[in-house]
């Protein structure tokens, strides 16, 4: 077999350090978020509701525990995001099951406020587009790595 210069038409993709970055971020956040809904889920379930003295009729432990989980699998992911690229999947798949969750779950009993709003907003549904394009880059990443290696 000869040898032939690797396919030179299609320009390399780029993984670049912030995109590793922002799965970093989104990984700690999400921990940061489960450990507090996990440990203090109490308390936090009062204040989303706006009314501290009111107790809350739902445990969210087992949500804390789930969002944990996402969180830590996002944080893996960030080491080698091209080759762990099914963790970041699963990241992005937990928190979209975490949204709806929290919709299902909690939003009928604490109610649609600044404080809900900003949770399901910021803390779990904004963070999909920057991961959604984030795998993207991977994916072609790693098409690229493949068509190389032929």
């Amino acid at each position: 077999m000869q040898n032939t210069p690797p396919n030179t038409d299609q320009a390399m993709p780029r993984y670049t350090m912030p995109m590793r970055g922002v799965i970093l971020i989104s990984g700690m956040v999400t921990v940061a978020w489960g450990a507090f809904f996990r440990w203090m889920g109490d308390p936090l379930l009062s204040w989303l509701a706006m009314t501290p003295q009111q107790t809350i009729p739902a445990d969210a432990t087992i949500y804390g525990t789930f969002v944990l989980i996402i969180g830590f699998l996002l944080f893996l992911s960030a080491f080698y995001p091209i080759s762990w690229i099914y963790l970041t999947m699963i990241g992005i798949a937990g928190k979209l099951i975490s949204a709806i969750w929290f919709v299902v779950s909690y939003v009928d009993i604490l109610g649609w406020n600044k404080r809900t709003i900003f949770h399901l907003g910021f803390n779990e549904i904004f963070w999909l587009i920057p991961l959604t394009y984030v795998l993207w880059k991977a994916l072609q990443v790693k098409d690229f790595l493949k068509t190389y290696e032929e």
